[in-house]
């Protein structure tokens, strides 16, 4: 049953998504932000973490969890390093997926030939 509520979950996010693109005609950056938010306030109000418990993969794998790593860790590292530990925070937990990104967006850009 977790795979139905993943799916239901994620594909509900995706929707939230597409809606904005196709009905409020908001641009990529615009729609990345909001969902970014989005998870941020979820986790902030301590909704993130229920909704990764129901769902699993379908609240971890959208957009909306980049926000919610970002609120996590901040708010993990001030209860440790108060105000510093807001900024330390963000940057500790979601620098291996930013790292990988980079990375990984550096070697396709060496290996592949665009097309523009």
């Amino acid at each position: 049953m977790i795979f139905f509520w993943a799916f239901v979950v994620g594909g509900l996010i995706c929707v939230i998504g597409q809606i904005m693109f196709d009905v409020f005609k908001l641009t990529p950056g615009h729609t990345l932000s909001i969902l970014v938010v989005a998870g941020a306030i979820l986790d902030g109000l301590g909704l993130y973490e229920p909704l990764i418990d129901f769902a699993g993969a379908g609240a971890t794998v959208p957009i909306t969890s980049f926000g919610n790593s970002l609120v996590h860790g901040a708010m993990q590292e001030a209860e440790k390093h108060g105000i510093i530990g807001v900024i330390t925070g963000m940057f500790e937990v979601t620098s291996s997926g930013i790292s990988a990104a980079i990375i990984f967006g550096m070697i396709g850009a060496l290996i592949f030939k665009p097309k523009g």
